[in-house]
């Protein structure tokens, strides 16, 4: 693996270990009045996707189970519709789409 695709993934791990510190002990409703906590998750989002735009092919052929496209996806969601962001959609991808890509993302790790 690459040495700049090695570091992305490790990004995009932070940032997702990041948006799930910033929801524990909150709620979805929290996203509706604390706009400090919906820019800061969509911050993080946009994070895992810009990194993992820019995961080489090859990369992205030996983590083939990591759904990159659809992290592209939500990025580009986010980053060009940021004024319709619908929040159920960010909260479930935080609380429940992130925990299982860390570990898809810690697995494509190569070995130290």
């Amino acid at each position: 693996m690459r040495p700049d695709d090695t570091n992305r993934i490790r990004h995009m791990i932070e940032a997702a270990e990041t948006a799930r510190q910033f929801v524990a002990g909150r709620q979805k409703r929290d996203l509706d009045s604390d706009r400090m906590l919906l820019f800061a998750l969509v911050r993080a989002v946009e994070i895992i996707g810009e990194a993992a735009t820019r995961i080489s092919p090859e990369t992205r052929a030996l983590a083939a189970a990591v759904p990159w496209a659809l992290i592209t996806a939500m990025r580009n969601r986010l980053v060009h519709a940021y004024f319709d962001i619908d929040h159920g959609i960010l909260w479930k991808t935080v609380t429940e789409e992130l925990p299982p890509l860390v570990l898809l993302l810690r697995k494509a790790l190569p070995e130290d």
